[in-house]
């Protein structure tokens, strides 16, 4: 019945309220949202794209460059390595250019590599985890001056104050915090799936290396 009584109250009102509506309503702070909002998607965009990228290595790839150093043929090993420009083809790209130093320079040659490879993997995953971070304490940020401004505005009103005005102060308020928590939220989702696909390219890293020094090491 209540329902009912409402659902009439906003038919006859012929008033209602759309997502454009509150977000306009937010105010000023909805706008360093809205920038975070377009840098997080920017950046998870990209990340997806490089991160596909570099996991691409066909699985056929150690097979055929066991096959070239076993027959001696180092220049065309290095060459295959060189027209995948993956992070785990850079690696071994390396330590076959090693091929008759000591073994244990040969692993830190591949290992310094993928050292630089992950940084590459991982740039500005911090900067989308300090967005998931921000914008909810933004959006915090932006309910109390909204409360603030509601509250000198009820001060200022002379006689009874309208429950409307109240009303509108309050919900204006509460739009920043939606709206940092979406963002924040989305963020953070973002954030922890391309940390797992970061991982797993990097145990492929870890498991194609060793698999590279097994082969150096393995008797002529």
């Amino acid at each position: 019945m209540t329902n009912s009584i409402d659902s009439a109250a906003v038919a006859a009102s012929g008033k209602t309220v759309s997502v454009m509506d509150l977000v306009l309503q937010g105010g000023f702070m909805m706008i360093p949202l809205l920038l975070l909002s377009i840098g997080a998607i920017y950046i998870y965009v990209e990340r997806v794209l490089t991160i596909r990228k570099a996991s691409t290595t066909p699985v056929q790839f150690m097979d055929n460059i066991k096959s070239l150093v076993s027959k001696g043929d180092i220049q065309g090993a290095r060459l295959l390595c060189v027209q995948q420009n993956s992070p785990i083809a850079k690696m071994i790209e390396k330590g076959i250019s090693r091929i008759g130093s000591p073994l244990k320079n040969i692993e830190v040659s591949i290992e310094n590599v993928g050292k630089i490879e992950i940084f590459k993997l991982e740039k500005n995953l911090s900067l989308l985890a300090t967005i998931s971070g921000s914008a909810p304490m933004l959006g915090f940020l932006g309910t109390v001056i909204g409360m603030i401004q509601a509250f000198i505005a009820i001060a200022q009103e002379e006689g009874s104050v309208s429950p409307k005005l109240l009303s509108e102060g309050i919900y204006t308020a509460m739009v920043t915090t939606a709206a940092g928590l979406f963002v924040g939220i989305l963020a953070y989702l973002g954030y922890n799936y391309l940390v797992s696909r970061v991982q797993k390219v990097i145990h492929q890293m870890e498991y194609t290396s060793v698999d590279f020094i097994d082969l150096l090491q393995e008797p002529n």
